[in-house]
């Protein structure tokens, strides 16, 4: 139903910020829960942000609180996140995903979520 795209990752040094893009096509994208996971070498799928179908309600993972920002717009099909302060320990493939349409609240659980984007790397030097 919906297929996502995400972008804006790269190689940047601690202290930098970048800001990911996930763009969807699909006619009920304001239907989804919208989230973002991460995933490092040698470690488990962890939930990062995730906001609600109207934007107005927003999670974040204790590690990324104060420094990353989850926002969308239902008009363009787009879920961003920015990330400020990136930190080593923030190096991943973060991943954009859309939970299924019935999926009331953010959830922070990756098999809750149907729909995934292919990745896009992240690399903080330090």
């Amino acid at each position: 139903q919906v297929q996502l795209v995400e972008s804006g990752g790269g190689l940047v040094q601690a202290g930098d910020s970048l800001r990911l893009s996930c763009v969807a096509s699909g006619r009920t994208f304001s239907d989804y829960i919208l989230a973002w996971f991460r995933q490092a070498p040698g470690k488990e799928r962890e939930f990062v942000a995730g906001i609600s179908r109207s934007g107005d309600s927003t999670d974040y993972a204790d590690s990324v609180k104060g420094r990353f920002t989850i926002s969308r717009d239902n008009a363009k099909n787009t879920v961003n996140l920015q990330m400020n302060s990136l930190k080593p320990e923030d190096t991943a493939v973060y991943y954009c995903a859309a939970a299924n349409p019935w999926t009331t609240r953010i959830v922070t659980t990756a098999p809750q979520y149907n729909h995934w984007g292919q990745g896009t790397q992240v690399t903080v030097s330090s």
